[in-house]
């Protein structure tokens, strides 16, 4: 089971959603947390910490290696372990809080946005809204065999720095026909940023989790 902390609702709906947040590599739980208090008080927030400690310090969904040319691979596997695992956590999370199934959402940052767009298309049934930030979708975690009929509830806000030398600009853009052509609605923005979350970044984000969520 993963370790997290949580913002309940400053009044609890009969009809209670949540909000689970993914940190990027590197990072922990309380990361993405330092701005729960800026999202709408209804929502239950939980901020997970990923499973794999780092040498040096933080934590990762799973290990990045370099190649001899310098290229960044992921341990496609340990991901899917985290995936399982997540959807497992999922389940728990909406058993002990009383959640409203039908009303789960994820907030991802980098390697969090990589996995939320995966639990998102592989467990459509499990998430509403997703909000993925500077991330990508890396096609060796997705499912083998597109669910398009269980996806036409999903919504996803998209946000990447033009700026960002981690990952890539290019990659992010090949996100809005990934998802159109699942029919999957979504909305994607760029910002002068690096791999970050700036002011604007911010504020749109907000205003589309108040929207939406």
């Amino acid at each position: 089971m993963f370790r997290y902390i949580l913002k309940q609702p400053v009044n609890k709906p009969e009809n209670q959603k949540a909000l689970l947040m993914l940190h990027g590599y590197g990072s922990n739980e309380a990361d993405l947390f330092s701005f729960a208090s800026q999202l709408p008080d209804d929502l239950l927030i939980i901020s997970a910490r990923a499973p794999h400690t780092l040498d040096f310090g933080g934590y990762a969904w799973y290990d990045i290696f370099l190649d001899a040319r310098n290229n960044k691979i992921s341990d496609n596997q340990q991901a899917q372990e985290s995936l399982e695992h997540l959807a497992e956590f999922i389940d728990f999370l909406i058993d002990k809080y009383q959640i409203d199934p039908a009303n789960f959402n994820l907030l991802g940052f980098s390697q969090g946005a990589i996995l939320s767009y995966a639990l998102a298309l592989n467990y459509p049934q499990k998430i509403k809204n997703v909000i993925a930030l500077s991330g990508y979708i890396n096609e060796d975690i997705m499912p083998l065999q597109d669910q398009i009929d269980h996806y036409k509830h999903l919504n996803i806000f998209v946000s990447h720095g033009i700026y960002d030398d981690v990952i890539p600009i290019e990659l992010a853009r090949k996100i809005p026909p990934y998802l159109t052509e699942r029919h999957i609605k979504h909305l994607y923005n760029e910002y002068p940023m690096g791999h970050e979350i700036n002011y604007l970044c911010l504020q749109d984000m907000i205003e589309w989790i108040n929207k939406y969520l």
